[in-house]
């Protein structure tokens, strides 16, 4: 190739993986603020419990080993980050979160959300929504009613293959890392010396 035509070329794959980084970490990666805030429904948290706080204590407990969750289980776990990712960060409830907190939930975000085939830019609340009504009829003994509850737009891939997902929930490491280190949060001081919650 041509000299000139050499360094036309260089210049031109220089700026296209320059524009994949950009895309990569900002104009194609959903903002957070699109996916929350959201909450829980009324049967997540026992009492007077901060939902924030039960979230994460069941998110982190339930990601360290996922392999033996049950499906409703599973279910209810993987809502809990969905949770978690759409307001932990920021919340007045955690007065000084890590600067690593938010990227971490947002990569473990695509982590369950490509497992479970959930649409990546999907808004939280109906995939809490959706999640918890299947595990409510997974507890009831109800399978048609959970793979109808997962049926929603958000849940790419249709109830019943969603529902198979969630019985045999795959590794999930990233996912594993933000809860435990969402949980850190609870017991680490923040730097004026108190508790983050």
């Amino acid at each position: 190739m041509p000299k000139g035509l050499d360094a036309g070329w260089t210049g031109i794959r220089g700026a296209a993986v320059a524009w994949t980084l950009v895309c990569l970490g900002t104009a194609c990666t959903p903002a957070p603020e699109q996916f929350g805030p959201a909450s829980l429904p009324s049967d997540a948290v026992t009492g007077a419990g901060d939902p924030l706080r039960s979230s994460v204590i069941a998110a982190a407990s339930a990601f360290a080993s996922p392999g033996s969750l049950p499906p409703a289980a599973a279910a209810r776990s993987i809502a809990r980050m969905e949770f978690l990712a759409a307001n932990l960060p920021g919340s007045p409830t955690l007065r000084s979160s890590p600067p690593t907190l938010q990227p971490q939930l947002d990569i473990a975000r695509a982590e369950w959300r490509g497992a479970l085939g959930i649409a990546p830019d999907a808004p939280a609340q109906p995939v809490i929504d959706g999640l918890y009504a299947a595990g409510r009829a997974l507890d009831a003994g109800q399978n048609a009613a959970a793979a109808a509850a997962l049926s929603a737009p958000p849940f790419q891939r249709g109830g019943p293959a969603t529902l198979a997902q969630l019985s045999s929930l795959p590794p999930l490491p990233r996912t594993a890392a933000a809860a435990l280190a969402a949980q850190q949060t609870l017991v680490e001081p923040s730097p004026s010396g108190r508790r983050r919650f």
